[in-house]
């Protein structure tokens, strides 16, 4: 499956997720229960909320941040999203080299590297 991009998204594995949010999946559930479907949404692999500018999507990344991922890493004196990724969907793809994201060939959505996108999951509203 993949994710429908909109916009400006902030896309974080699942298995990140469960491994350093403060709380588990479940916990990131109820913290954005009031936005899933609408503003978020998810595949079985990726969680998806977005942005209509990139100060907003600054915020989301701090959001992630607080909750114990960690955004970027920097390698070799190039920097590349590690826990959370920022897509510009429609305008201009990955903002950073992202080495666990691939997106289809019309920028669409969004699915993690190494599987197929199969079905896309849009917001629900």
């Amino acid at each position: 499956m993949a994710v429908a991009l909109e916009f400006i998204d902030v896309i974080v594995p699942i298995s990140v997720i469960r491994e350093k949010y403060r709380g588990g999946w479940e916990q990131c559930l109820k913290d954005h229960e009031e936005i899933l479907g609408g503003a978020a949404w998810y595949d079985e692999h990726l969680f998806r909320t977005g942005a209509m500018s990139p100060l907003d999507a600054e915020d989301l990344v701090g959001f992630w941040e607080s909750q114990g991922l960690e955004p970027k890493g920097e390698e070799g004196g190039q920097r590349f999203w590690k826990d959370c990724c920022v897509v510009e969907g429609m305008f201009g793809g990955v903002t950073l080299p992202c080495s666990w994201i691939e997106l289809t060939e019309d920028r669409s959505a969004a699915f993690l590297a190494g599987t197929e996108p199969g079905q896309i999951v849009y917001p629900s509203r």
